[in-house]
């Protein structure tokens, strides 16, 4: 019985932390797809804010039907209340990211601002050649060679939260940020011989 209730317990926190990342990553990509005026990573935040919301319930109701006492499930009202704020985050995202999916203008305000900020986000595929194939983002040193951080991957139709240990291939896209002097830095890392088609 305690080992079922550990079991179910794990599994509860396991998707809570997937719903902070999922949340946390759909931010990264809105402002992404601001800055870069990209409909595809304004798609890709519309398609995680479906995820986001049936991963949201999922959550809710293993909460809900944990079976746990009430002295014992008392710290889980916390933790929905945590995945609602992270519901609502996926929400906000997903505004950002129909602002360029409508086509509309951005605000002379917002267009100065992306002007002057010291910081930009890229995109860049890895290619043949790219020392980062099958390397780990903390081997590949991405930010060490060119001062720009990783923000994203998207591989094939899906983008990924990279993580320390998530291994670099070839043809994934990667969404960086950081100062516009890395940028070109960042490109010959990823395709040594020749920039593919990122749009």
């Amino acid at each position: 019985m305690i080992e079922h209730k550990q079991e179910i317990f794990e599994e509860i926190v396991t998707r809570f932390v997937e719903l902070k990342n999922t949340s946390e990553l759909m931010i990264d990509l809105a402002y992404s797809s601001l800055m870069l005026n990209s409909g595809d990573l304004a798609e890709e935040v519309e398609r995680l804010e479906e995820y986001m919301d049936k991963l949201h319930t999922d959550f809710e109701l293993l909460a809900l039907t944990s079976g746990f006492r009430k002295e014992e499930a008392s710290g889980f009202l916390g933790l929905i209340r945590l995945g609602v704020a992270t519901e609502k985050i996926a929400d906000a995202a997903a505004e950002m990211a129909e602002v360029v999916l409508r086509g509309i203008e951005p605000h002379p305000v917002l267009k100065l601002a992306i002007r002057e900020a010291e910081e930009t986000v890229a995109q860049a595929c890895v290619t043949e050649n790219s020392p980062l194939i099958n390397k780990t983002l903390k081997e590949a040193r991405v930010h060490e060679e060119t001062g720009m951080w990783v923000l994203a991957i998207k591989r094939g139709e899906k983008s990924l939260r990279p993580k320390s240990d998530t291994i670099i291939q070839l043809g994934d896209l990667l969404i960086a940020s950081g100062y516009a002097e890395g940028v070109e830095d960042l490109k010959k890392l990823t395709s040594p011989k020749h920039l593919c088609n990122t749009e």
